[in-house]
């Protein structure tokens, strides 16, 4: 096998969020990184690009960020983009259930948890009293928990965890199912409790947190401006170019091997690459811990159909459906109320997350279905005429939270000098998000620069919660123990 010529400090595999933000850390710290991607776009699993009919910008799936994404918001404000998310203080969401439209708020000047007391009186008229308070022994277990108290919940399913601690089965039908499909895009039954529990304490433990919207494509909040970054440094990214395996020598990191057989060597190199990409021995020597995590984390399938109709149907951006196993999608983004777009209709994207049997579906039977369920929350859309649709088919969305997974995702550091690992599936204590791979670039950037001698601080802590919540983490946790 040949060997490329030796232009970089740093190998990346991977320009997608995690990759791209550890390149241009890496860059303006003085490095020179070259970023190898297997598409043609930047982006990765956040790519966008102009539809070839209309012109509007589609991603490959509308994102939602959250306030409290703040390595990911600290990536934008580095780049100038920050201002280009359009934020929604309230209602933090409208929900369609059974018929009935529900905008969920909060109060922000109140301590958590009380900060949700605005939702209670919507909240009962869906389920009972008795339904709700039987979640309070959930609330209490959830407030205590510290993120190492987590990993021993990994390996018991949330379902069996809610119902230890007593929750009832309708209140885990209406809300915990819902939540869970939309916050961690897997079924209930299939979700690490620890993963759950991780995503509810920042729930109730904050009241400062709202969605926000990127106003232009999903991608250009922050691929244009990393790559910049990268090759005003002397970097490149280059597309088209996937990696076909890592060579280790020694216990050293000595060069990234294309698919063509060529050879390109650097003193150093970060892996962000989704963890299925790591099951065909693309490590030329053995890996216990990554080979693990390769074969046990599943991808999640989604589903995103866009609609162009011709007229205006609602002047929301963004609601969800409480789960119902009769459904096709879950959340819905008007991007045309949000983005500008070069029509005076609507343009709207709806997502089925963790989708099985719909993958087989015709696109015509897809997009049928979608123009029902808008409707259903937009009756003006059964007036409208469908000009265009789209249909975009996501193997993976994010790796699934499936108990057990908690434990086997690794750190930034691998046992190889030279070699790290980057991505939304490593040890950030996030749920897998773009803030998760966010981090994740920022923790890989920081071990990398420190290698060169540079000292980096980028990578922003968690969350903690406030108020009561605050005060309640520092009571011992009571151990639930599977039964």
């Amino acid at each position: 096998m040949s060997a490329a010529p030796y232009d970089a400090d740093v190998l990346i595999a991977g320009a997608g969020v995690a990759g791209l933000s550890c390149g241009a850390a890496l860059a303006d710290a003085g490095l020179k990184v070259c970023v190898l991607e297997r598409d043609a776009l930047p982006g990765g699993r956040a790519a966008s690009w102009p539809d070839l009919v209309t012109g509007d910008v589609v991603d490959i799936g509308p994102h939602v960020l959250i306030s409290d994404h703040l390595n990911f918001r600290a990536l934008l404000r580095r780049l100038g983009t920050e201002d280009d998310i359009a934020w929604q203080p309230q209602p933090l969401i409208t929900l369609l259930d059974a018929g009935r439209r529900i905008p969920v708020s909060i109060w922000r000047h109140l301590p958590p948890p009380l900060h949700g007391l605005p939702a209670l009186p919507k909240a009962l008229r869906c389920i009972g009293v008795r339904d709700l308070l039987s979640n309070l022994r959930v609330v209490w277990h959830a407030a205590r928990l510290r993120e190492a108290d987590l990993e021993p919940l990994d390996g018991m399913d949330a379902m069996r965890y809610l119902r230890q601690l007593g929750a009832s089965e309708r209140s885990i039908e209406w809300f915990w199912t819902s939540a869970t499909m939309a916050l961690l895009n897997v079924p209930l039954q299939q979700c690490s409790a620890a993963a759950l529990m991780r995503v509810y304490r920042v729930m109730q433990g904050r009241s400062d947190y709202c969605f926000g919207f990127p106003k232009v494509g999903l991608a250009a909040l922050y691929a244009p401006g990393c790559r910049a970054r990268i090759e005003a440094a002397g970097g490149r990214v280059l597309l088209r170019t996937p990696v076909a395996r890592a060579h280790v020598e020694a216990g050293h990191f000595r060069a990234f091997e294309l698919e063509d057989g060529s050879l390109l060597r650097a003193p150093a190199a970060v892996l962000a690459l989704p963890p299925q990409a790591y099951r065909r021995d693309f490590l030329n020597v053995p890996w216990p811990a990554l080979s693990h995590a390769a074969h046990l984390f599943e991808p999640a399938r989604y589903i995103s159909v866009y609609l162009w109709l011709d007229r205006p149907v609602t002047k929301e951006r963004f609601w969800a459906r409480t789960w119902a196993t009769r459904d096709l999608n879950t959340d819905f983004y008007v991007l045309s109320n949000i983005r500008p777009h070069t029509h005076g209709g609507t343009l709207v994207a709806c997502n089925s997350i963790h989708v099985r049997l719909a993958w087989d579906w015709s696109d015509e039977e897809l997009v049928q279905r979608s123009l029902q369920e808008v409707a259903d929350f937009a009756p003006l859309a059964a007036q409208a005429r469908l000009l265009h649709a789209r249909v975009h088919r996501i193997p993976m969305a994010v790796p699934c939270p499936m108990p057990g997974t908690e434990r086997a995702r690794l750190p930034a550091q691998t046992p190889f000098a030279g070699l790290w690992l980057a991505g939304d599936w490593t040890r950030t204590a996030l749920p897998a998000s773009m803030e998760s791979a966010a981090r994740s670039g920022a923790l890989a950037a920081e071990a990398v620069a420190a290698s060169f001698g540079h000292e980096l601080q980028l990578a922003i802590p968690v969350p903690r919660p406030t108020g009561v919540m605050a005060l309640l983490e520092r009571l011992p946790a009571t151990p639930v123990k599977a039964v």
